[in-house]
């Protein structure tokens, strides 16, 4: 996809088209498919994703790799916060387990902006870890897309 590629929806953000926006970037995400993801980005997308500051999409392609290497069994809920004309905010848990079977539930915040062929440019992630045991897990959907009928965050009060 060349950079001037349009990726709908489009600023200016009405409530609806903000929550499709969010709902498209969370399906996104639950491919697990770093190449895929990147192209919702701008070529020159900047990032920051708790300590580390990717730049451009094959930088966000090498830190999606790295992160779906040691995030198993991802997935990702997440909700609007709040938007103007080219920004929206989200708020987002995700469930993983590490390669020695401990589960995480991590939460955040996002603040995004977009151009106006509705590409992030940017994205500025706050991320916090909590252990969670097996038991505790709420996202028990098949990996991949979650289901329309699988409650939000606000549902499972998260």
């Amino acid at each position: 996809m060349a950079d001037s590629e349009a990726r709908p929806p489009f600023p200016p953000f009405t409530r609806e088209t903000a929550i499709q926006k969010v709902r498209m970037a969370e399906d996104g995400w639950n491919s697990r498919d770093p190449a895929r993801v990147a192209l919702a980005y701008t070529v020159d997308s900047r990032w920051r994703n708790r300590a580390e500051f990717p730049r451009g999409r094959e930088q966000i392609v090498e830190f999606l790799t790295r992160k779906w290497q040691r995030e198993l069994d991802y997935r990702l809920i997440k909700e609007l916060w709040a938007f103007t004309e080219n920004r929206i905010a989200v708020r987002f848990a995700y469930e993983w387990r590490d390669d020695s079977g401990n589960w995480f539930r991590s939460y955040g915040n996002e603040n995004w902006a977009f151009d106006a062929q509705g590409l992030m440019a940017e994205r500025h992630a706050s991320i916090n870890d909590s252990r969670i045991t097996e038991g505790e897990r709420l996202f028990h959907w098949p990996q991949g897309r979650r289901p329309d009928d699988h409650p939000g965050l606000t549902e499972l009060g998260l």
